[in-house]
């Protein structure tokens, strides 16, 4: 008999890893790597060095869109369409499961339940036992309204037609008032529009419908009102057509429009998304001019009366829902239905797996767009645990953020699971409790922007440590708790703070000082900073929200630089600032002010190429004419923030209202980007700290900073922590919430939360100095500070 072959040398065993050659996405200059399959390999460097550009823009792209091409002509139609990225060679690649930071939905409607699947399973399950039964699983969603309908139809049999009367019937759970919402709003009117004037005169006052746009001139031109009459004076039927009258087609100016009623437009426009993802004015205006109050009819639950009253051991879906994950758990593990075994035994290992990963403080009700960037990630983590897929590649984005030192180690033993059942597991990350449990380290650098994206160092490690790269020489730092720690000017007096899970607690949060809140992720930190500290206390705040903006945006639009920029060239050439917008007159007409022209190829990947009427410059010929200091626009554009600021502090164009917000770009360590960088090529950390300078600017003496070491490498922390220095030295009143023990060690205070999460959590567990924390070890976060600091 004839000897087996032994299994080492097949042929199928040579392909053990990912071969990355001459990859230029972004930043990366003809990166080549090999990442080792089925090991867990981390990716490290400052933020901007390139990270994501080679795991997410290329790695991952590459794996999608080969998946995608799959699928037949028809089915890629309905997909998103990738193009290649540039890379010369992408080997042995697997199927690419990405698990990324992007904000969940912030549609009003969508739960933690409903974006796990656990709310479809716990609908199944009480459409099968609940009591009384009121109809099929959609009775149960909050979603799905209930639709009567009866009439004819027209049935087509050969050449015949026939008219058949039909009646249709569907239940759903949707609460009819406030159509799942779970609130109700009504508006102010005397914050829509002054009654004193007329619509000539500017009578709107709401964001968007000032200044003679399209959308004043749609009720100032439309016929229905008279624009030169205040509205004070205007009729019944006037008052009606100009708030509530329903959509009219009608020409104005030559142009086809729709009008329809001030209030029902605002409706749509404004106060049917979630006022967390509209831009900061409209939010403003929304929160002036709205008032949002519990749904009277389902008192917050959404769902119809008919969903609410159907019970499976005295609790409804509304009941389930609202409970503490952890406790829902416990009580699905009391049910005992042969008939639906297999759903229960879903449903509980969706729900431990919410305990597991660190969420069992949650509960299926909270609205998703309500989760921090680090809860979203987590919730996406869960449909992933229990799967029995093997030889993918996972791919994380930092999956630390928003995680207390105590969870840190759970998220390891996830990722450390995940990889021993045989996949192979790809993180960017800076905390180096994670980068420690690595088997390959890929350390991209050595700078940001233009000085990064190449490969420093690829090894284990404890090769990383002796590597000599910017990671390996920090990846031991640790900061010293403060010997002395500055005096309180005044306190901020918190009393009764009850929001979410705070029980009732009394606090006086130090002034003047840098103070750090800190406790385990659902400890009730957020709660007690933003939703109990007044807003008319001069509050400037500084969240984790994805900044908004596309590709047009860049930094110099976002921070408002642009507008002293254009205001100084548009004097030293005496024309209007306008043609210095490349989104308005100044834009390059073959372009429309872009830079680059999409060409859409429907089921294949649009191809981007550079204009070549304006070679990417975006604006026309004869603006790039005229010169400020002896550069065109263009040129500015192109500048770094560290080039710029030198160039407008000084000489011919000196603009000292530029110069100021360059200064801040610099001061939060984004000295290297280019003002004209689209701020959809821009990583995580980077728009942190953008957001950062942009707040910066605003008048107040205290700022709230929700994590700010999001997304920032090491090396930068410190920076960072140099510059709260001197935001508190100039006077102002620093409170940060945060897990990074650099910050807490840093802080001349530190108020603890705890000591668990959820309604375990709610609680001050500590005040008082680092050092004394440190000395008493009395809760989780001082354990694990004396650990870091060495005590």
């Amino acid at each position: 008999m004839s000897k087996a072959k032994s299994p080492a040398s097949h042929a199928a065993d040579s392909h053990d890893g990912i071969r990355v050659h001459g990859a230029r996405v972004n930043n990366l200059k003809d990166v080549s790597v090999e990442i080792p399959k089925r090991r867990l390999t981390v990716f490290t460097g400052v933020s901007g060095s390139g990270k994501s550009s080679l795991v997410f823009d290329t790695i991952a792209a590459e794996s999608q869109r080969l998946i995608n091409e799959t699928y037949s002509a028809f089915v890629q139609g309905f997909m998103p369409t990738l193009a290649r990225p540039e890379v010369d060679v992408l080997e042995g690649l697997t199927t690419a499961i990405i698990v990324d930071q992007q904000r969940m939905g912030a549609d009003p409607r969508s739960t933690v339940g409903t974006a796990t699947d656990a709310n479809a399973m716990l609908r199944i399950l009480f459409s099968r036992l609940g009591k009384p039964h009121i109809g099929p699983p959609s009775a149960y969603a909050f979603n799905v309204p209930s639709v009567r309908a009866s009439g004819a139809i027209t049935v087509e049999r050969g050449t015949h037609q026939k008219a058949v009367k039909a009646t249709y019937n569907r239940t759903g759970g949707m609460c009819p008032r406030c159509e799942g919402r779970g609130a109700v709003s009504d508006i102010d009117l005397t914050q829509l529009y002054d009654d004193a004037k007329s619509l000539a005169e500017g009578a709107i006052t709401v964001p968007g419908y000032t200044g003679g746009g399209w959308n004043a001139r749609l009720y100032s031109e439309s016929g229905f009102v008279d624009p030169d009459k205040p509205i004070r004076k205007y009729t019944k039927r006037e008052l009606h057509d100009f708030l509530h009258r329903e959509p009219t087609r009608m020409k104005i100016a030559g142009i086809n429009m729709t009008y329809e009623g001030l209030v029902p437009r605002i409706q749509k426009s404004m106060l049917s998304r979630e006022t967390e993802a509209l831009q900061p004015h409209i939010r403003a205006f929304v929160e002036r001019a709205v008032t949002f109050t519990t749904c009277p009819d389902c008192d917050g639950t959404r769902l119809s009366e008919g969903a609410r009253s159907s019970k499976i051991k005295k609790m409804s879906i509304a009941d389930a829902c609202a409970m503490q994950i952890s406790d829902l758990a416990e009580w699905v593990r009391g049910l005992t239905e042969p008939s639906v075994a297999p759903l229960l035994t879903a449903l509980r290992s969706t729900l431990d797996s919410f305990v597991e990963i660190g969420l069992g403080y949650l509960s299926l009700d909270r609205s998703s767009g309500t989760l921090s960037g680090g809860e979203a990630q987590r919730v996406k983590m869960i449909r992933h645990l229990g799967s029995s897929l093997t030889d993918v590649t996972y791919v994380f984005d930092e999956p630390t953020i928003g995680l207390h030192p105590h969870d840190i180690q759970r998220m390891n033993d996830l990722l450390l699971r995940l990889r021993d059942k045989g996949n192979t597991v790809l993180v960017v990350e800076h905390k180096p409790e994670t980068i420690a449990i690595a088997d390959h380290v890929v350390d991209l650098g050595p700078g940001a922007g233009q000085a990064g994206g190449t490969v420093c160092f690829e090894g284990t490690v404890d090769a990383l440590r002796t590597g000599g790269t910017i990671t390996g020489r920090h990846f031991d730092d640790r900061a010293a708790v403060k010997e002395t720690v500055r005096t309180p000017t005044s306190v901020l007096a918190i009393r009764g703070a009850a929001t979410h899970n705070l029980r009732n607690i009394d606090v006086d949060i130090p002034l003047g000082v840098l103070c750090v809140v800190t406790g385990v992720a659902g400890s009730g930190k957020s709660s007690l900073v933003h939703g109990s500290i007044p807003a008319d206390t001069g509050v400037v705040s500084v969240d984790q929200r994805a900044i908004k903006g596309s590709r047009r945006s860049n930094p110099a639009t976002y921070t408002g630089l642009l507008d002293p920029i254009r205001k100084a060239f548009a004097k030293a050439n005496g024309v209007k600032p306008a043609l210095f917008s490349a989104n308005s007159e100044g834009a390059c007409p073959a372009c429309n002010g872009a830079g680059v022209i999409y060409t859409d190829l429907t089921i294949m990947a649009s191809v981007a190429a550079t204009c070549e009427e304006c070679d990417g410059k975006r604006y026309q010929a004869s603006v790039l004419e005229y010169h400020l200091g002896g550069r065109d626009i263009s040129e500015v554009l192109a500048m770094s923030v560290t080039e710029a600021e030198a160039f407008f502090g000084a000489g011919e164009a000196a603009t000292p209202a530029a110069h100021r917000v360059l200064g801040r770009l610099a001061d939060v360590g984004l000295g290297y980007l280019s003002l004209g960088q689209p701020l959809t090529t821009l990583s995580g950390g980077e728009r942190q700290r953008l957001k950062l300078a942009t707040h910066m600017a605003e008048k107040g003496g205290v700022y709230i900073l929700d994590e700010p070491t999001a997304g920032l490498h090491l090396a930068d922390v410190e920076q960072l922590l140099g510059l709260l220095d001197r935001l508190v030295d100039s006077g102002k009143s620093v409170i940060v919430v945060e897990h990074h023990q650099a910050v807490m060690a840093h802080a001349d205070w530190i108020i603890d939360l705890g000591p668990g999460a959820g309604h375990d959590g709610g609680r001050i567990v500590y005040e008082g100095t680092p050092a004394d924390l440190v000395a008493a070890r009395a809760t989780l976060t001082g354990e694990h500070l004396a650990a870091y600091v060495g005590a």
